[in-house]
């Protein structure tokens, strides 16, 4: 056999190799459902995720996304993860906290101060710990944190202090944290998907809804409400996540990189959210509703009673309470 012959196997062999390599990265159009509308930060970011994971991995993996529930809502889409069905999502931290109580923790009213001291919170090494026992837990492999505006308050009457929410349908999204802190205040907590909100305020279906400021700017709430308790009063954060079972068949590089990238891309929603916080608020005071700035004391009694109830849930609330202390 002459060198020739040899040399020409031997670049079979490195292009068979090559070949098989390439075959092995699996290449694959990842699903990334949510529930926000596609002029959201958190769609944005999806977006941008999916974007990168294309370049960075050569064309190999993209990313579609579906927003708008457009997969159903977030229980139904959690199920999917589980299963295999659904590849990625990005979800709300209240829908994990429905599957284990510790995350319920990160509603506690009042846990932080203002929008800068949840950005803390959130990458903090007592946050990120928590998302390890999301596997096991959940059936869900978690990324990073993201989120959305701290909480407040907007209603169809004049409201000018507790007792006046007494008796009120308050719509809420559907978890046990926030459920259990309406309740306390005497309110009727209705559950409802976002798309339904503003007809609801519109007809009456609903007198006052929990929501962030860029959302009651931007979907127009104010046409329909005429005062923003502005409360402040608990940190909506959401979650990055990957089906535990597409990622046990993912290669160990590309658990590297998708792990960097959604990490990254979630993150970036804290700070639009942190530098966006005060712009939503003046957006919102534009449209002329009464806006009434409250603290805890608002609520009375009410923010301990709801600490009773979870302190005996779960540990977590002491330790977030501890990390947010500092």
């Amino acid at each position: 056999m002459n060198r020739i012959t040899v040399s020409l196997k031997m670049a079979g062999i490195v292009v068979a190799l090559t070949v098989a390599m390439v075959s092995s990265l699996a290449a694959k159009d990842f699903r990334l459902g949510l529930i926000t509308p596609p002029p959201h930060i958190w769609t944005k970011a999806a977006a941008a995720f999916g974007a990168e994971l294309k370049k960075e991995s050569g064309g190999v993996h993209s990313v579609t996304i579906f927003p708008s529930r457009q997969l159903g809502n977030e229980a139904q889409m959690l199920q999917q993860l589980q299963t295999g069905a659904l590849d990625m999502a990005f979800l709300t931290v209240a829908e994990i906290s429905n599957r284990d109580a510790d995350f319920g923790a990160f509603y506690a009213p009042y846990l932080v101060k203002d929008i800068a001291s949840a950005a803390r919170l959130l990458r903090s090494d007592a946050a990120k710990n928590m998302l390890k026992q999301l596997p096991k837990n959940v059936g869900v492999v978690g990324l990073g944190y993201g989120s959305a505006g701290l909480r407040q308050i907007v209603a169809r009457d004049h409201i000018t202090d507790i007792g006046s929410l007494s008796g009120k349908k308050i719509r809420i999204t559907p978890f046990e944290p926030i459920k259990d802190f309406y309740t306390l205040l005497g309110t009727a907590p209705t559950p409802m998907p976002l798309p339904a909100v503003y007809d609801a305020l519109a007809n009456g279906q609903v007198d006052a809804i929990d929501m962030d400021l860029e959302l009651i700017w931007k979907l127009k709430y104010t046409e329909h409400t005429k005062t923003l308790i502005l409360s402040n009063h608990a940190m909506f954060p959401m979650v990055g996540l990957v089906s535990a079972r597409v990622w046990a068949g993912m290669s160990k590089d590309d658990r590297t990189l998708i792990s960097k990238l959604m990490a990254r891309h979630v993150d970036s929603t804290i700070d639009k959210y942190v530098s966006g916080e005060a712009m939503f608020l003046e957006e919102v005071k534009k449209t002329g509703i009464t806006i009434k700035a409250v603290g805890p004391e608002f609520f009375g009694d009410k923010i301990k009673a709801w600490n009773d109830i979870w302190s005996k849930k779960t540990p977590a609330l002491e330790i977030l309470r501890t990390e947010a202390a500092k």
